[in-house]
Formats: structure tokens, C-alpha cells, sequence
């Protein structure tokens, strides 16, 4: 059975303005970048054939990193602004008939957020940083220009802290060490500074991850002297206040996993809070966080334009729920059910739900489930479905079930097996966990559960597995595809993040040559049989969902 928390929230109107995609670069020099940002670019548009129209030069988008040749980070150091994975994005949407893709060219330098480096060398002589390209060779990258500046500034302070506290680099070959890895994580938000100074002045979690079973093993001592050392010099009583918290987390396996499931706060604030998607939300070292925080809340922004007001909205693969969340406070949804595997994200869920407003007026609810298993219980009754998958794209028995919402009609009286537990909650911030799905609204009031999806967002961090689940939805003509932006997320790599909108209907993007007059198909009884047969197979498992 799934685990559940719920709440009601209720939600201010929010009128949203006309969207359009832009690419933006700047010509500031990285170099300049760990004491000043660069300022905010004069917006370019992208068209279709961004290589014969595109005014920007290579030089000025260059990576301009030292560290290039020999950190696996990035993969091509021109043209930030236009990685080359762009060439088949725009070929594939031609392809298929998609005549209006933007793309966001973000943030090009200083954009991560978020990194785990490792910790090899010597106690003398750390390297703190990446592995070189196809081997276990730490390579130091002092000067990445990939990181916030302020992941740079704590790395140093680390490397400073390794050398006068002795502490020992992880040996991979023997097993030996104390410091394996660290995680550095970036917190812009701050309500005391104006916004235009929020992301230079960001502050750093630093999660350590300790070659240990425990905090009783002999070593913690020097584990705290080594959180004390960066706390006294990068804490809130120094001119710059670097550090906003340090935990340790423990592992001895010698697999390549770099976090155990011990962790401890060491010292420092222990809630982590970002705003993305017009929200508060909280995160744990142990969350998974998007390494670019600015292009995310983009992301956010243009997917909000997408859900209609008043909608029901599932969020799987939700983490956190940050996307379910941030739609509950920005789209008056009637519900949002965001559901997840990981058990671990249950607690920033409903720290971020505690900092939504008062006024939301809105059905929420995070269930522990895994989307694969009956992925049809989570559609039935939902407006909008919203799809975040990892990168191997959509589990199959998922893509399965959207494939056949087209050519399936539910009953509208439903027997009570379908329908899931209400209940009324007269508390909004009471969130309770259960082992059985919990729905705060009547059924009359929240939703109908005999609706199913009409708009299906995928957010994709995989291409090639997106274009695989793209083609599936179309070919089937359960869905066709309206809309679709991309996000540079990661600059200097070979990848993109894709906002695809579809509509239920033909999939009428899949182009075929014309072959004369279009004759109107004839069907048998044996198509009639089979349609009928299929129908009544769908509604005998939803008949039978407990």
C-alpha cells in the first residue's frame, strides 16, 4: 500500500502573463566571475536555425576554463549558449511536425548550485574535485567556472581546513582514508538582502562524507575539528558569511555510491531553503536538488503557464513535491497528488507545504508509491498529469497506460472499489502519514474520478530516451504534442532539459506522404470485438483498484 501525507491549502490569484522563450548570453569575462556575476544579458531570440542567424560569437560564449582538458565536467568549451545536442533537437521536431521549439540558453557561467566532488591526493596536497574523463584520476578544479562562485570559496576553505587539521584523502585502492567526498550545496535566498543581490552573496551547505560506520567510531573528533575549523572561518561572525550549515554523512562501502544513509547535522542552520516556482521550499543534504537553480525556476515558470486554473493535477516522480507544490500555489488547483518512491522526501515535502500561503484553498497530498506499479490509479481522476522522470524516461507500464487513455471511456458511476479514502481536514498544516492513500476533500467537492488527463507536461533530462517516449505517445495517437521549450541546464555539456506540453487527441504531429485522395477507413466486427474486448479489459482493472 502507499504511504500518504495530506493537507488543504488554499492559493491567491495569480494572473499570468504572456510568455515568450528567449536565449541570453553574456560577454563578461568568467574570470570575473568569483567576485562579480555576470550582469543580466540584453535577450536574444532563438529561431529555428540558430547557426545562420544567431548574432552572438563563439569567443564571447567561450568556457574560458583552465581546468577543461583534463575535468570530466564539460565537454565543449564555445558556444555555451548553443550546445551542440541542439542540431538533433531541431531536426527531430522538424521531423515530426513541431514548428514552434524555443530555447532557453539560461545562465552560461557560475550556474551550478549544487556539486559532489571528491576528495583523493594527500593531506598535503588534496585534490578536491572531479574524476578525469573514463578513470578513478581526481582531478582539482580550483577554478571551475561552471560553480557558483561561492562552491569555489568553500572548496578552498575545505582544501585549507585538509592540510592544517591532517585530515586524510579517501584511498579508493585500500579503503583507507577519512574524507571520501564532499557535497556543496548553494542557498540564495535571503528576505534581508534585495533580490538583485541574493545569488552572488548565496551561503554553503557542506555535507562531508566520512569514511565511518557512525559518530562512535575514533575519528569523529577530528570530523568535528574539521567542522569547527570551517565554521569559525566561514560562519556567520566573519565579514563574509560563507557556511549556512555542515553535516556529515557516514560510509565505508566500497562501491562507487557516494552517500551512506547515516547522516547527522553538525552545526550551522539546519533548514535549507530555496524560493523556485514563486515558493519556499526546503531541502535535506539527502534531497535530490537541480544543480541550476535560476534555469529551474524558468522552468517552473513557463511550465505554470501551461496547467489551466482550477485543474487536478498528478505530479509522479515528484521528489519533493516542488513541482506539484508550486503549481497548488500559483494555479488555484482544485487537488494536486504528488507521488514518489523515496521515502526520504517525505519530510521536505511537508516542511515546504508549512510556508505555502494561508489563503491556498487546494486538495495536496504526497503518496510514497512507486509510479510503476498500477499507474492507472494515479491518472483517473486528474486534469493535468505532470511527468518528471529520470534520465531512462518513462517506466513502461506508465507510458503503457497514457497510450491507452485515448482509446479508453470510464464509466461515470464508478463502483466504490475505485475510490480512494476521503477524508474532511478542518487543519490545513496538520499533515498526517498513513499506509493508505488519504484525499482530504468529499469526492463531490475535490474531484471527479471518473475524468481522466486531457494534458500530459513531460519535463526531460534524458534526450534520447525523451524522443523514445515522444514517438510512442504520437504513433499511438493517444496524444499530440502543442508545445515544447528547452532549457540549457547544464552549459558546456551535451545535454538539455525539455518542457513538453500534449494535448489528448490524434497525433497529428507524426507527418505521413500523401498518397491521393484520403479514403475513409473500413471496420469490420473483428475491429469492433477487439476495441470492446480492450475497453472492458481497462475498466475491469480499474474496477478491481483498492
Amino acid at each position: 500500500m502507499a504511504a500518504a501525507v495530506c493537507l488543504v491549502l488554499s492559493l491567491p490569484s495569480r494572473a499570468a502573463p504572456p510568455s515568450v522563450t528567449f536565449i541570453t548570453c553574456s560577454t563578461t569575462s568568467p574570470s570575473t566571475i568569483s567576485t562579480i556575476p555576470p550582469p543580466p544579458p540584453a535577450p536574444l531570440l532563438l529561431v529555428q536555425e540558430p547557426k545562420t542567424t544567431s548574432p552572438i560569437s563563439p569567443s564571447s560564449c567561450a568556457l574560458n576554463c583552465r581546468h577543461f582538458q583534463s575535468c570530466s565536467g564539460c565537454t565543449h568549451e564555445y558556444n555555451l549558449h548553443h550546445p551542440p545536442i541542439l542540431a538533433d533537437v531541431n531536426k527531430f521536431f522538424k521531423k515530426i511536425g513541431v514548428s514552434n521549439f524555443t530555447f532557453d540558453s539560461c545562465r552560461l557561467w557560475g550556474w551550478r548550485c549544487r556539486a559532489k566532488l571528491a576528495v583523493r591526493g594527500s593531506s598535503v596536497k588534496p585534490l578536491i574535485g572531479l574524476y578525469e574523463e573514463g578513470t578513478h584520476n581526481a582531478v582539482d578544479i580550483p577554478e571551475c567556472q561552471a560553480h557558483h562562485p561561492r562552491i569555489n570559496e568553500a572548496v578552498d576553505l575545505l582544501r585549507q581546513a585538509i592540510v592544517e587539521l591532517n585530515i586524510e584523502p579517501y584511498d579508493e585502492d585500500n579503503g583507507t582514508g577519512e574524507l571520501r567526498y564532499v557535497q556543496m550545496a548553494v542557498t540564495t535566498y535571503s528576505t534581508s538582502l534585495p533580490s538583485a543581490e541574493r545569488y552572488k552573496n548565496g551561503k554553503v551547505q557542506v555535507a562531508l562524507v566520512w569514511n565511518s560506520r557512525s559518530e562512535s567510531s575514533p575519528s569523529f573528533e577530528k570530523l568535528n575539528a574539521l567542522s569547527n575549523y570551517m565554521w569559525n572561518k566561514g560562519g556567520p561572525r566573519r565579514d563574509v558569511h560563507l557556511i549556512h550549515s555542515i553535516w556529515a554523512n557516514f560510509q565505508t562501502s566500497m562501491s562507487n555510491v557516494i552517500f551512506g544513509n547515516r547522516w547527522r547535522h553538525l552545526i550551522g542552520e539546519r533548514d535549507f531553503w530555496e524560493h523556485v516556482g514563486g515558493i519556499d521550499v526546503s531541502m535535506v543534504p539527502s534531497s535530490f536538488g537541480q544543480a541550476n537553480t535560476r534555469a529551474f525556476d524558468s522552468l517552473l515558470q513557463k511550465l505554470q503557464k501551461c496547467v489551466p486554473y482550477g485543474s487536478s493535477v498528478v505530479d509522479l516522480y515528484a521528489g519533493a513535491g516542488v513541482i506539484g507544490l508550486s503549481l497548488a500555489a500559483a494555479r488555484k488547483c482544485r487537488s494536486v497528488k504528488c507521488v514518489e518512491v523515496n521515502k526520504e522526501a517525505k519530510y521536505s515535502f511537508e516542511k515546504t507545504a508549512s510556508r505555502l500561503p494561508t489563503t491556498v484553498d487546494c486538495c495536496i497530498s504526497w503518496h510514497q508509491a512507486d509510479t510503476s506499479k498500477e499507474p492507472l490509479s494515479w491518472l483517473i481522476g486528474s486534469d493535468v498529469v505532470v511527468v518528471d522522470p529520470p534520465r531512462k524516461g518513462l517506466d513502461p507500464s506508465l507510458l503503457t497506460a497514457l497510450q491507452s487513455l485515448s482509446f479508453t471511456k470510464i464509466k461515470h458511476n464508478l463502483p466504490e472499489s475505485t475510490k480512494r479514502n476521503v477524508q474532511n481536514e478542518k487543519r490545513p498544516w496538520i499533515l498526517r502519514g498513513d499506509t493508505s492513500v488519504q484525499i482530504n476533500k468529499e469526492m463531490g467537492q475535490g474531484e471527479s474520478q471518473s475524468s481522466l488527463p486531457q494534458t500530459l507536461i513531460y519535463i526531460s533530462c534524458g534526450w534520447d530516451s525523451f524522443k523514445e517516449d515522444c514517438m510512442s505517445l504520437l504513433s499511438r495517437k493517444a496524444w499530440r504534442l502543442e508545445k515544447v521549450h528547452g532549457f540549457n541546464f547544464f552549459p558546456g555539456t551535451h545535454s538539455i532539459e525539455i518542457l513538453a506540453v500534449f494535448k489528448r487527441g490524434s497525433g497529428g504531429n507524426i507527418k505521413k506522404k500523401k498518397s491521393g485522395k484520403k479514403k475513409k477507413p473500413t471496420r469490420g466486427p473483428l475491429d469492433v470485438i477487439e476495441d470492446n474486448l480492450f475497453e472492458e479489459s481497462l475498466f475491469d482493472k480499474i474496477e478491481n483498484l483498492e
